[in-house]
């Protein structure tokens, strides 16, 4: 596969290239790596497309994984603990999941709620998502999920990598593309999400 398009957020792509040169060298060979053509495995049963082969979202999920896992790309689990105050909550967010609990339950919290987000592959500081996913799992790690890492000091940016519209053609309907989850980003402004992104738009 290649990478056909991309966008940098906050400079996101900027950030890569001058402090992790070498990681985004890993991200480009994990994409060149995968064959997608002998992933087209899942046969359609919607009517409009007549039981053609189509890109299948786990096979490409399973590729992607072994490629990154194999250059020491692990997952990550950010855990934390729940408040409304958002005083609390700005003073309790850099603590470890420990500490806020604690921290919570002695400025009146009784009972605070433990919640925690995981993502894909993370490496110095680096979170990648591979989203072959419907639209709302897309928004999700771009709006929720990147911006949670980064203010909680996990990451320092977040990397989105998704199918251009060309590749999403001949993927299930409802999977989220590149062009349209670029121009959703475009439309908050250019500080919203307010944490350096790069998306990359790929295809075989």
């Amino acid at each position: 596969m290649k990478i056909t398009q991309q966008y940098s957020h906050l400079n996101g792509e900027e950030y890569l290239i001058v402090h992790h040169n070498n990681l985004y060298k890993d991200i480009r060979e994990v994409i060149e790596n995968i064959d997608a053509e002998k992933l087209k495995t899942k046969i359609s049963k919607e009517v409009r497309k007549g039981g053609a082969s189509l890109y299948s979202p786990v096979e490409l999920n399973k590729a992607f994984s072994l490629e990154f896992f194999a250059r020491g790309w692990v997952e990550s689990r950010y855990n934390y603990y729940i408040t409304l105050n958002r005083e609390l909550m700005e003073k309790s967010v850099l603590m470890s999941a420990i500490e806020q609990k604690k921290f919570l339950i002695e400025n009146g919290e009784n009972e605070p709620i433990f919640s925690y987000n995981q993502t894909d592959f993370v490496k110095d500081k680096i979170a990648v998502e591979v989203q072959f996913g419907k639209y709302a799992f897309v928004a999700y790690d771009l709006f929720v999920k990147h911006m949670l890492f980064y203010s909680g000091g996990v990451i320092n940016l977040g990397i989105e990598i998704l199918p251009t519209k060309k590749m999403q053609a001949q993927m299930s309907s409802g999977i989220a593309y590149y062009e349209g989850e670029v121009y959703n980003v475009m439309r908050q402004g250019r500080n919203n999400p307010p944490v350096p992104l790069l998306i990359l738009g790929i295809e075989p």
